[in-house]
């Protein structure tokens, strides 16, 4: 389902860069390669899908994707490892402290949208520039053109709808939404789709660790018609179809999994 190769970024322990990474595995991508801060975390990522998946090559780096150097020496790696990116999931990403923009150091705001919004652009640019430069996969479906690529930016029900005491992480996230429909006009003509995901409370070690996000968070899954948080393997079977040849005709998307939370 998936030939090629895919790349994920914050793709470390247990959230939804983890579960696409696994599931990209799963649905028969057998060249992964995964980045994430935390080296150690990366390490069971790439673990795990070598337990399941032996015949998958995985190629772990660790590193900071608000580094300006870091998203262009990944891609030149995963090029020079396994000949092209088709797939390409930018999940890395922080929450910011529960503070109203007053109440919020420049420091904070920097921090969050370094990762969230310049490290997603910095590494869909690197991305966007080797799909554009190489040859798309050939379609086995004659009703649907080849692609060279498709990108999946991880934005948030909080890019849209925002939510007290987050100016930070809603600004940087309304960002990757803006960044992946700009993105998704200016690389149609080279035959590469662009979406993104806007996930809503999921159940992953950021919302899960931290007592102070999960009273800030709880209000939201109440108030969403499905009342309970999500599973990062939700969001991964969207990030999944987005990728797929089964949205070909998708773009410029920001496809909401929130459990109907932005419809209330």
């Amino acid at each position: 389902m998936f030939p090629g190769v895919a790349v994920i970024t914050g793709a470390g322990g247990t959230g939804i860069g983890a579960a696409t990474a696994k599931a990209f595995a799963a649905a028969g991508c057998e060249r992964i390669a995964i980045t994430d801060l935390n080296e150690d975390s990366l390490q069971q990522t790439a673990d795990a899908i070598k337990s399941t998946h032996p015949n998958t090559r995985v190629l772990s780096k660790a590193g900071n994707v608000a580094d300006d150097h870091f998203a262009d020496s990944l891609i030149e790696e995963v090029v020079s490892t396994f000949g092209r990116v088709d797939y390409a999931v930018n999940c890395a990403g922080v929450l910011g402290k529960p503070f109203r923009s007053a109440e919020t150091s420049l420091e904070e705001f920097d921090r969050v949208n370094s990762i969230n919004y310049r490290g997603c652009w910095l590494s869909s640019r690197a991305e966007l520039r080797q799909m554009a430069s190489q040859e798309g996969l050939p379609s086995h479906d004659p009703s649907r053109p080849s692609q060279k690529g498709s990108v999946v930016n991880v934005a948030s029900q909080l890019g849209i709808v925002s939510r007290p005491g987050a100016p930070a992480y809603c600004g940087s996230k309304s960002a990757v939404i803006g960044l992946t429909r700009a993105d998704a006009i200016d690389y149609s003509r080279d035959n590469i789709r662009v979406n993104c995901v806007c996930p809503g409370v999921i159940e992953t070690p950021l919302v899960m660790e931290k007592p102070e996000v999960r009273a800030a968070i709880l209000p939201a899954v109440e108030t969403a018609p499905m009342k309970r948080m999500g599973q990062p393997a939700e969001v991964a079977d969207a990030i999944l179809f987005l990728c797929s040849t089964q949205a070909s005709f998708v773009q410029g998307h920001a496809m909401v999994v929130d459990g109907g939370y932005v419809t209330v």
